[in-house]
């Protein structure tokens, strides 16, 4: 399987979740020598190949961020399409058209393309990203292949639960996000769970 340095993945996501990185970082750190390798060796990062020769990641980008985190350089990569022969513009026109991007900031605002983050580690901290995470490990929703899910969630999350301002807001918001994931407020969302949301609606 092909490998790549990790300070080579561009990323296709303004934002990352501080504490879901330092959580999978330290797992890693961890982990045996064997059953690190291993763990890489099952999470290949997918990848677009893009104008000037550069590799844009798609998928999994806590995971490569923890790697790093944890002083590993390189991860095994999938190639997921080519779309290197295409000029800049119609290159991110085909990367939003398949879900491969999401160009938000930490507030929730749309950023342009050429401010997305250089290196994956350099995405901007997002408490609501995190929020969505934790929210789910929960059991506020369930874990799903729907692309950018996650994101889908935090920007849910946004819109009806304050931002926190420290860590003990945000460990307070954690059982808040997982009842209100299981309201119908959150139907239609990658993973929401109609049984759950029929059940709270009768308490």
């Amino acid at each position: 399987m092909r490998t790549l340095e990790i300070d080579a993945l561009r990323p296709t996501q303004g934002t990352h979740g501080r504490r879901e990185v330092e959580k999978k970082a330290d797992a890693y750190r961890a982990m045996s020598e064997h059953d690190l390798a291993q763990s890489i060796r099952d999470k290949p990062v997918p990848i677009v190949n893009g104008p000037a020769s550069m590799c844009f990641a798609t998928d999994h980008h806590h995971v490569a961020a923890a790697l790093k985190l944890a002083g590993i350089g390189h991860v095994p990569v999938i190639v997921v399409a080519d779309l290197s022969s295409l000029s800049e513009s119609r290159f991110w026109v085909e990367m939003e058209n398949n879900h491969w991007v999401h160009p938000f900031d930490a507030h929730g605002r749309r950023m342009a393309f050429r401010a997305l983050p250089q290196h994956v580690w350099e995405s901007q901290e997002d408490d609501f990203r995190d929020l969505a995470a934790a929210a789910r490990d929960a059991g506020g929703y369930v874990k799903t292949d729907v692309p950018l899910a996650e994101f889908r969630w935090a920007a849910f999350f946004r819109r009806y639960l304050p931002a926190p301002t420290s860590e003990s807001e945000y460990q307070a918001l954690i059982p808040k996000a997982a009842a209100l994931a299981r309201t119908e407020l959150a139907l239609g969302l990658p993973g929401f769970e109609e049984a759950s949301a029929s059940a709270a609606s009768q308490r």
